[in-house]
């Protein structure tokens, strides 16, 4: 089983991003990230209301990273460190199975220019190597297509599309996993 340890926080750097540790000065941009319609449109997760609402969120990823349970990276451009484009992670850890799924948030703004491909690249890289994963998973709507189009991009296969597996808010969502295994 995989001992995972995140301490010191590993900052990460790509060509053009700076991926780090999401702290209580980020609530504003969280706030706004996790409150926005696009951005939102397919994870079914409740939308966050207030800032109290995106501290807590911050504090809940920290506790993540304490416990070694989890991770949560900032997006930032090298060049606007203190603007985040976004956020990514794994989120569900399956030490026994050297298995983590990764996720992933972005302004939509920022949607189209290769910023979460960058930043997928680089904690798959991570993953592999740092973390000693054997297989890293995303799970997705369906409907989801430019999701779809990042995973096939960087390398990740469809392993399943699950009919109605998860309920919210009042209705039955299919999922789609898609997977990479380190080579």
């Amino acid at each position: 089983m995989l001992d995972i340890n995140f301490s010191p926080f590993p900052n990460l750097e790509t060509k053009r991003l700076s991926l780090r540790q999401v702290k209580a000065n980020d609530a504003d941009a969280i706030l706004s990230l996790r409150s926005n319609d696009e951005v939102m449109k397919y994870i079914p997760r409740p939308y966050l209301k207030t800032k109290e609402d995106a501290l807590q969120l911050i504090a809940m990823f920290d506790d993540k990273i304490e416990s070694g349970i989890g991770i949560n990276w900032g997006i930032y451009f090298l060049e606007e460190p203190e603007k985040l484009l976004g956020i990514i992670g794994y989120y569900r850890m399956k030490p026994e199975h050297y298995r983590a799924e990764v996720g992933y948030m972005l302004f939509p703004e920022y949607n189209g220019k290769g910023i979460v491909s960058e930043a997928l690249q680089r904690v798959v890289e991570y993953g592999f190597k740092d973390m000693k994963l054997h297989s890293i998973e995303a799970v997705l709507d369906p409907e989801n297509k430019g999701s779809e189009k990042v995973l096939i991009k960087n390398g990740f296969v469809k392993e399943a599309h699950l009919i109605e597996n998860e309920y919210y808010e009042g209705r039955f969502l299919d999922s789609m996993i898609y997977s990479l295994l380190n080579k």
